[in-house]
């Protein structure tokens, strides 16, 4: 083995990248290179503290070869024989291996919206020196990466990561297993001056609007064995989760058709969606200001009331809110008589004005093919498990189990069909009494009268807004833009692995939710630089890809008792630094190396 040194210009200076290589002879007495370790750039700053040659011991020869680390191409001095080092390269050893890529990349993006700044400022380092704007970084950084729970950071999740040596810190600085959940007890003052924080770093990297709003709500649940105390916000209601069983809070979130998050709110998990958007109304006006902001916001959120104090205020809140069914029964007859308006390639809408208000009733070819094709597919499979069910003649009550089931299966199909089942049996029967008539069977029918409703509301929703002077298809894509905020609740719940909660206590509950919001910010910005450089990819995606890249400990012994570590990041395989340069990342210098005593490598 021998090293190799390789050199490119850049910007008109000339950089040494030096590696470890290895000949091999192939069929055919062909001599290959084979790259065996990318030792990086080492400059002529280390170069003055080093002061050194390494030793190459080639396979079958008894004594050493020299190999000049610094060549006489470069006029540098080498000082006496004590300060050169001889390496056993025959005795290296890699240790350590760890992943790096992706802790990097959050960390650089970490930095990029300027958190550790913001933290550095507001969570000073303790008397006994502890770094808990370190411990936070951590935590939300193997919230986006790795999620779980606090104890297995601490036991394990650190080790295998580099975060110790992207932050300059050890395992006794960044993972002690109380310091992870005292850190919690420190953050939620500061939840507000976090958001105002987060909006005008994201307008100025990205040039974000927040002036149109769209608000929804989610659950999350615990599993803590009640019962809580009357002031915790852990209560049983209407879980999104379909986890009735367990306690839950309710989660509020505002986000931009971005993707970025404005604010949140925990709430109590037995609150009701409509009592929710007055608080946060007077939330955002306070902490942002006063200014025309469009609320979109699925139905059953907003109250009547509401709507009219939105239209009252000054300047007037506008907005764009979904309509319950009930509403579109009462409108129908008003809504057939009107003619449809094209108002783009496969929208057709008509405008029903009212008092200060306008009704969009809009439809979609796409989602009316795609709402009937999912219709039809839920019917044929509910109709052949009837006919299944009908051959089988099973007794009544697993008759009743198996219906459960495939109404659970097929919902949307379920209320288009008439199911008879047979009567419960009587629990005596008199001794002279005699049936002539039979018990009924199972039986089913399609109920053609719901079917026809169905079919001519497949695609099409009913918008009601306080905007008349906006074009209908704007309308339809703001209301349209709500998948933004469902992918929010998606991305919390699945890649960050929000639920289920195992905190018992009610501020470290909020705490572990506020640390999944943050992680959440990084994730949507690193988003929001894809949709620009990379299009078609997703975060989850980059974050695998680069998380290929390890870092590991070089050991080196050397001839008088030491030991020479250096500790390297993998080189990046092609595909991996075409991503880098698609996103205009570059990868930081490898870190300087180190020797250890000889004294201390005898113990």
């Amino acid at each position: 083995m021998f090293l190799r040194c390789k050199t490119r210009k850049k910007n008109g200076k000339a950089h040494r990248y030096w590696s470890i290589v290895e000949n091999q002879r192939g069929a055919g007495d062909k001599v290959v290179q084979r790259h065996v370790l990318y030792l990086g750039e080492i400059n002529d700053r280390q170069e003055a503290a080093w002061q050194k040659s390494i030793e190459v011991f080639p396979d079958g020869e008894l004594q050493p070869r020299t190999v000049a680390l610094f060549p006489a191409d470069r006029a540098l001095e080498v000082e006496a024989d004590a300060h050169i080092v001889r390496v056993k390269l025959s005795e290296m050893a890699l240790r350590r291996p760890r992943q790096w890529g992706a802790c990097w990349l959050a960390c650089h993006l970490y930095q990029e919206l300027e958190l550790d700044k913001f933290w550095a400022e507001r969570l000073p380092p303790s008397r006994k020196g502890t770094r808990w704007d370190l411990i936070l970084q951590t935590l939300c950084v193997y919230r986006w990466l790795d999620p779980g729970s606090e104890w297995r950071l601490h036991r394990e999740w650190f080790e295998r990561s580099a975060m110790g040596d992207l932050l300059d810190a050890d395992f006794a600085a960044l993972a002690e297993a109380h310091k992870l959940y005292e850190c919690h007890d420190l953050l939620l003052e500061h939840k507000s001056a976090l958001f105002t924080h987060l909006t005008q770093r994201w307008r100025d990297l990205f040039n974000a609007k927040f002036d149109v709003l769209l608000y929804d709500l989610t659950s999350t649940y615990f599993e803590s064995d009640p019962p809580f105390p009357e002031s915790d916000k852990r209560k049983y209601g209407y879980s999104r989760d379909k986890r009735s069983d367990c306690g839950q809070v309710v989660i509020a979130l505002i986000v931009t058709p971005e993707g970025f998050p404005l604010a949140y709110e925990v709430l109590a998990g037995n609150t009701s969606d409509k009592s929710t958007l007055k608080d946060f109304l007077a939330k955002i006006e306070k902490q942002y200001g006063k200014a025309q902001r469009i609320w979109v916001m699925d139905r059953g959120i907003p109250t009547e009331d509401i709507l009219e104090q939105m239209r009252q205020s000054d300047p007037p809140v506008l907005y764009l809110v979904g309509t319950p069914k009930g509403r579109l029964s009462e409108l129908e007859e008003k809504l057939t008589a009107l003619p449809w308006h094209q108002a783009r390639e496969g929208v057709e809408v008509k405008l029903l004005p009212a008092a200060g208000e306008v009704y969009v009733f809009a439809q979609s070819r796409d989602r009316v093919h795609k709402e009937r094709a999912m219709r039809r597919r839920q019917m044929h499979w509910l109709r052949d498990r009837f006919k299944e069910l009908a051959e089988m003649k099973p007794k009544r009550d697993a008759l009743l189990m198996k219906l459960g089931a495939a109404k659970q299966q097929a919902p949307v199909a379920w209320r288009l069909f008439d199911v008879r089942v047979p009567d419960a049996p009587r629990r005596r029967k008199p001794k002279n009494q005699k049936t002539d008539t039979p018990e009924p069977e199972f039986s089913f029918a399609l109920r053609w009268d719901k079917l026809r409703v169905a079919r001519r509301r497949e695609g099409r929703y009913l918008l009601r807004s306080n905007m008349p002077e906006r074009p209908p298809v704007q309308l339809w894509e703001f209301y349209l833009q709500l998948v933004q905020v469902e992918q929010a609740f998606k991305d919390l719940k699945g890649d960050l692995g929000l639920r289920p909660i195992y905190h018992q206590d009610s501020a470290r509950i909020e705490a572990h939710i506020f640390i999944a919001f943050q992680a959440y910010c990084l994730h949507v910005t690193l988003g929001r630089r894809l949709r620009d450089l990379a299009p078609g990819l997703t975060p989850r995606s980059v974050l695998e890809k680069l998380g290929a890249l390890q870092m590991l400990d070089v050991h080196l012994p050397t001839t008088d008792g030491r030991e020479v570590i250096l500790t390297r990041y993998t080189q990046p395989e092609p595909d991996q630094q075409l991503l880098l340069e698609k996103l205009k990342l570059k990868l930081p210098a490898q870190p300087p190396p180190k020797i250890t005593a000889a004294q201390a490598r005898a113990k």
